[in-house]
């Protein structure tokens, strides 16, 4: 019989505390119901569509929240694409795919759409177990783009998948390694957010916000003045409120000049 460690369920405590379930089959979701509650969750949320899952999200404010990938009235994809860019106060909370349908399409669909794990039904306690750690104790960074909002692809932990870029050697060799790929993905989002502002604007200028806050920090790691002078330009405009395409063309001209053009050819 599984049974978890003491101090893993310790660290995990804090991102099950309040979990939503949100899945059209009662008896899926009450095997998921009580082994949450085995494993120390305090409030469990069982919805059966995307509409009210994201009243019940805006309500309690999960840390950590499980969808099936389809349903009578639930598309799980749409359904944390449309959590992703929301305003809720969970839209970063960690997502589980949940389903019987574990084909290569719908994995890649599961991590393109924002989600952190996926979960093959049936599964074990020892299986769903391991993923919610993963989620709770192995952070990926958070890239806050346009076309896509998310954790890291690049770190998709799930057991299912073996794609590109899940291996620990495809990590950066260096710290300046590191620094150039933080500072070519920046780059990058910032052109997509501005050439998709129009089709966008909110999403845009949210990915804009995010984008010079990293470049800020990571231009003060590395004693970049020229950066770090762009960055807290672009910072500034953003603050005032939702400025116009032709307003947020310049700052982020601006930085995209900093950037040398082969690396953001390499980057895109």
């Amino acid at each position: 019989m599984f049974a978890a460690d003491a101090k893993t369920l310790a660290r995990i405590a804090p991102t099950i505390q309040r979990v939503v379930v949100v899945d059209p089959n009662p008896a899926a979701a009450r095997l998921l119901l009580d082994l949450m509650k085995s494993l120390g969750s305090r409030e469990v949320v069982h919805e059966t569509d995307e509409l009210r899952a994201m009243d019940s999200i805006r309500e309690i404010e999960p840390g950590l929240i499980f969808t099936e990938r389809a349903g009578p009235r639930l598309d799980g994809e749409g359904f944390t694409r449309k959590l992703r860019r929301s305003n809720l106060a969970s839209r970063r909370s960690p997502v589980i795919m949940v389903t019987a349908e574990a084909t290569a399409n719908s994995i890649k669909g599961a991590r393109d759409c924002g989600v952190h794990e996926f979960l093959r039904k049936p599964f074990t306690a020892s299986d769903l177990f391991r993923r919610v750690e993963n989620v709770a104790l192995k952070p990926r960074d958070w890239i806050e783009g346009v076309a896509y909002v998310g954790p890291d692809r690049r770190r998709f932990n799930s057991g299912e998948y073996a794609g590109p870029q899940k291996r620990k050697q495809d990590k950066p060799a260096s710290a300046a390694a590191a620094a150039v790929a933080v500072k070519d993905q920046a780059m990058r989002i910032l052109a997509a957010a501005l050439a998709q502002y129009d089709s966008d604007p909110t999403q845009a200028v949210r990915a804009a916000r995010q984008q010079a806050e990293t470049l800020k920090a990571l231009a003060i790691k590395t004693a970049d003045a020229k950066l770090a002078i762009a960055a807290a330009g672009l910072e500034a405009l953003l603050a005032a409120g939702l400025p116009s395409k032709a307003a947020l063309a310049q700052p982020i001209g601006g930085l995209l000049a900093l950037h040398q053009p082969e690396q953001l050819a390499r980057a895109s």
